[in-house]
């Protein structure tokens, strides 16, 4: 059983401590940090957690094996080396970085102390998800042509203009950092490194002070095309789907990943002949947790490639400089 701590007790942390204590038979928390005791002192109570706002003394505890990650972006590079230094493993909720560099620095730090670098990518364990991949990889869906995704919701309108998920320099990009990540994380796997990408956002909302619309489109270096559509201030949709010369498969949510609900999935191979099925939900942020524990125990290895990470930082980097400068940027 993996011991750790978790770092932030904002809305996600809470979930991801909620999803795994007392439920997971791979990982633990015994630690929470947090800057507002009086605030989260009930719920790290509740949980068992040990609550403080001493970074280094977590890092200093030798009962933790490993340090969870749920805080401001631009915080992630300094605290994943610190917590490699420690020896610790870690566990950074997305984006695992703002710049490619920063992220080169976090995965070094983590190679060169042996410690396993996990990512909040939990679209990655959905069944339909997991379907869509060996579809393309097997071949069934012919040469593939072209993918298109969404992902919307509401749950992060209107927030306070002091709120750090709206301030430009922790979440460029209006969703880019909430829906798009995960998006491209997928992409990236299934479809292989991306050449270019054009990326345009817009704010519709006055209140959503980082913009509330992303749209962005890239090319694989395979000579594949994609699309990707967020809005942040409508009820929730998800749609994933992948065009091949012999076949086309969607996947339709209409609940987010942290909420139970069906998936829809359909696959046409003839004009007019679509099969239809439906996926259960499954706890994906357990699975992700439970894989990434099951690395740091020496079990089956993490299943994000040091390359996937890396692009997907590069790809998202390109996307923020595309949005702000309203050109296409090629992926170095």
């Amino acid at each position: 059983m993996i011991k750790a701590a978790i770092v932030g007790l904002g809305w996600w942390g809470q979930h991801i401590v909620s999803t795994l204590q007392n439920k997971s038979e791979k990982l633990e928390f015994v630690r929470a940090v947090d800057i507002d005791l009086k605030e989260k002192y009930k719920f790290a109570k509740e949980n068992g957690l040990l609550l403080s706002t001493d970074f280094e003394e977590t890092l200093n505890d030798d009962n933790i094996d490993a340090i969870v990650l749920a805080t401001p972006h631009s915080h992630h590079e300094n605290q994943i080396i610190n917590s490699a230094k420690a020896g610790k493993h870690v566990f950074c909720e997305k984006p695992l970085a703002l710049t490619k560099r920063s992220a080169e620095r976090s995965i070094n730090a983590c190679e060169s102390a042996g410690v396993i670098l996990g990512v909040g990518h939990e679209r990655r364990f959905e069944p339909a998800m997991i379907e869509i991949r060996r579809m393309i990889k097997t071949g069934e869906l012919g040469k593939i042509m072209h993918v298109e995704a969404n992902f919307s919701h509401d749950k992060l309108a209107n927030l306070p203009p002091d709120n750090w998920r709206v301030s430009s320099k922790e979440s460029p990009a209006a969703a880019m950092t909430a829906t798009g990540i995960h998006l491209t994380d997928a992409y990236l796997n299934m479809f292989g490194p991306i050449k270019e990408v054009y990326a345009q956002t817009a704010r519709r909302n006055d209140a959503n002070k980082n913009g509330d619309v992303l749209s962005f489109q890239v090319r694989f270096q395979n000579g594949a095309t994609g699309f990707f559509n967020s809005v942040l201030e409508t009820p929730l949709y998800l749609r994933y789907c992948v065009f091949g010369s012999d076949a086309w498969v969607e996947a339709r949510d209409y609940h987010h990943p942290s909420e139970v609900g069906s998936t829809y999935f359909s696959v046409c191979r003839e004009e007019g002949e679509v099969q239809s099925t439906t996926y259960a939900w499954e706890d994906t942020v357990r699975l992700n947790f439970d894989a990434f524990a099951e690395a740091c125990l020496g079990g089956a290895p993490y299943p994000f490639t040091t390359e996937e990470k890396l692009q997907n930082i590069a790809v998202f980097e390109a996307i923020c400089m595309s949005a702000e400068s309203g050109k296409p940027m090629e992926i170095e």
